[in-house]
């Protein structure tokens, strides 16, 4: 199976990623972690829009980083910059490259150390920024290029940070929380 196949695959209430070659069936996310990510998604959307300083993409879209072994993942939310754009060049097909930021909302049946897979995943890729949202901690763990843990750990009085992958971007952890 290829990262292209995903787009064609029947829709069978399941949604899937692919990891070197092998399909993997990821379970819905229930109201609470797909409120987040879609606060989450808003937020970026309004900030980076704006400024044009890239595209914001939702659960459903198709990021194909490593076309040797091929691997597509779908993160709750990304980021590409602008300039990446060019690069696209069928926007019918998977996005053919690692998102700069990488968002994954943990639901309940994820473990730590599966997340922390998927970031290294991601990283590996060329994604240079990762949020791991836990509703349950209300926190999110940030990781970056050659972490093997997360970088820092964000909790509701501190704010999640663009650094320089989304300059000047700066919000509230507290408030993707918020009922």
């Amino acid at each position: 199976m290829t990262v292209d196949d995903l787009l064609t695959l029947p829709d069978d209430g399941w949604q899937y990623e692919l990891v070197e070659g092998r399909l993997v069936r990821m379970a819905g996310s229930g109201q609470r972690a797909t409120t987040i990510a879609a606060i989450l998604l808003g937020v970026l959307i309004a900030f980076v829009r704006p400024r044009r300083l890239g595209v914001v993409t939702g659960a459903d879209g198709v990021y194909k980083f490593d076309p040797v072994r091929e691997t597509g993942l779908i993160p709750d939310v990304g980021f590409y910059v602008a300039a990446r754009q060019s690069l696209i060049v069928d926007p019918n097909k998977p996005i053919p490259f690692a998102p700069d930021l990488a968002v994954e909302v943990a639901s309940p049946s994820q473990s730590t150390g599966d997340l922390a897979a998927k970031a290294a995943l991601y990283l590996a890729g060329g994604t240079r920024l990762v949020w791991v949202v836990w509703p349950d901690r209300q926190q999110v763990d940030v990781w970056h290029p050659g972490d093997t843990q997360p970088s820092a750990t964000r909790g509701v009085g501190a704010p999640l940070d663009g650094e320089d992958v989304i300059p000047g971007f700066i919000h509230p952890v507290a408030d993707i929380f918020a009922p």
